[in-house]
């Protein structure tokens, strides 16, 4: 019997560490669209080749129209997925629209596609954020309660190097590819390379998303008696309303999502609108390119030190550095005029980037019950996606209205600085305490 019980016990242990890697498996997988398509080459080809200039303005609209649809449909979708015990395949449908979404943008070919170009790109997004969702959700179920800080860093982690691992085949494709191809112009060569590295995108996010299908176990339902035999959709609106009722009664989490609403405007425009800026203040390819791989490599072992930090100095002490840090690379974002400045511009953000989303997702996850995990992640993702709504949008507005790049990105300082003086008047343990409660409640029901 004590022999079997060890067997038992080593199985469920084995089975526990597959579900933890094939969970950060998807970070590997979707981090491919956050970097090429988001962050670098669809921003880069779209500035050079279909927009021909004048990229900010125009691609921050973009870039906040999809996170604005993404961001709306958030909490109606984990509400829905909650009741119906269908997290997996919810997710499976999003990932499977940001796939497809991806791969056509291999006939985005000239400025007369400028109009696919951006709807392509707001329906990946829309896949891209519609499985976060889902993805999130699934973590309190995946990781033991002590080890959520570890293993959302550890997701993090394995994004960047995935993520960055891929655009590195992809700079290498763009900047030697051209060379074997000596009956082509150059710059056609060059463009050639850049939409094939769109496509290798879709195919990288399809193939590592697998792991998680397979071996993360799906949690099981929370419908309520008197919701049996609705209709799903009908019943997300309910929950909808239930939980933006619901989620004002736990104060703690509720003023963690309103500033992390806040200061994640900064962080998500940053990310997103990094290439377009370096694109319009006459940067090279390579030295964009460059500096993203450089982030996505230093920011990995970056992630996990900041996990460790959120368990010594404490989830909100760590958030606060890294705020501090981002606001010093805004305003030095303002004065970046040689194209080195923007490798110390990407230092500053590998160091903070992953480990403030990291700690910001695992301390959202402590504060929820796992009762209501979708739902309340579904608020979370809003203010997740409204992140590059109201920044990006912001720094278009400001650079269209005064032709100058610069003085939108040093906008950005205000969300950094109000992120930190926020974060003060958030009583993580109260808001611990009340989720364990409610989760107590629940098991005696």
């Amino acid at each position: 019997m004590e022999l079997n019980a060890k067997l038992d016990l080593k199985e469920e242990e084995k089975q526990y560490k597959r579900s933890i890697w094939a969970w950060t498996m998807y970070d590997w997988a979707n981090s491919a669209f956050a970097t090429t398509v988001m962050g670098v080459v669809l921003p880069t080809y779209f500035a050079t080749y279909i927009a021909q200039g004048a990229a900010v303005p125009i691609w921050g609209n973009a870039v906040a129209i999809g996170s604005l649809i993404a961001a709306l449909l958030s909490p109606i979708l984990g509400a829905m997925a909650d009741f119906k015990a269908s997290k997996k395949l919810f997710m499976a449908f999003f990932v499977a629209l940001g796939v497809i979404s991806t791969a056509l943008l291999w006939f985005v070919v000239e400025p007369a596609d400028q109009t696919l170009c951006i709807v392509l790109y707001i329906l990946g997004t829309i896949g891209f954020a519609g499985s976060l969702v889902f993805y999130d959700s699934l973590l309190p179920h995946v990781a033991r309660e002590g080890e959520i800080d570890q293993v959302s860093a550890r997701g993090y982690a394995l994004g960047y190097i995935g993520g960055g691992l891929l655009l590195l085949i992809n700079a290498v494709m763009i900047f030697l590819g051209p060379r074997f191809m000596t009956g082509m112009p150059e710059a056609e060569a060059t463009a050639l390379m850049m939409r094939l590295s769109l496509v290798s995108v879709a195919i990288w996010w399809a193939v590592f998303s697998i792991p998680l299908f397979r071996h993360v176990s799906e949690p099981p339902a929370r419908g309520e008696a008197h919701e049996i035999g609705q209709n799903v959709v009908t019943v997300g609106f309910k929950r909808l309303g239930k939980a933006l009722s619901d989620i004002r009664g736990y104060k703690d989490l509720f003023l963690f999502l309103i500033t992390f609403f806040v200061y994640a405007n900064g962080i998500g425009t940053i990310i997103t609108m990094a290439a377009a800026y370096g694109s319009d203040l006459n940067f090279s390819v390579l030295t964009i390119l460059g500096t993203f791989l450089m982030v996505q490599f230093v920011a990995a072992p970056f992630s996990i030190l900041f996990g460790k930090l959120g368990k010594t100095l404490g989830n909100k002490k760590a958030i606060s550095l890294a705020l501090a840090i981002y606001a010093v690379i805004a305003v030095f974002g303002f004065f970046m005029k040689e194209e080195w400045h923007m490798f110390v511009l990407g230092l500053g953000v590998a160091m903070v980037q992953g480990g403030s989303q990291a700690l910001s997702r695992s301390l959202i996850g402590k504060m929820m019950p796992k009762s209501k995990s979708a739902e309340f992640y579904g608020f979370f993702s809003v203010s997740e996606k409204f992140n590059t709504v109201v920044g990006p949008a912001l720094m278009a507005f400001i650079t269209a209205r005064t032709g100058d790049p610069r003085l939108g990105i040093v906008s950005l300082v205000v969300f950094f600085i109000a992120g930190i003086v926020l974060l003060r008047f958030v009583n993580v343990d109260r808001g611990i305490a009340q989720a364990e409660a409610v989760d107590a409640e629940m098991v005696e029901l």
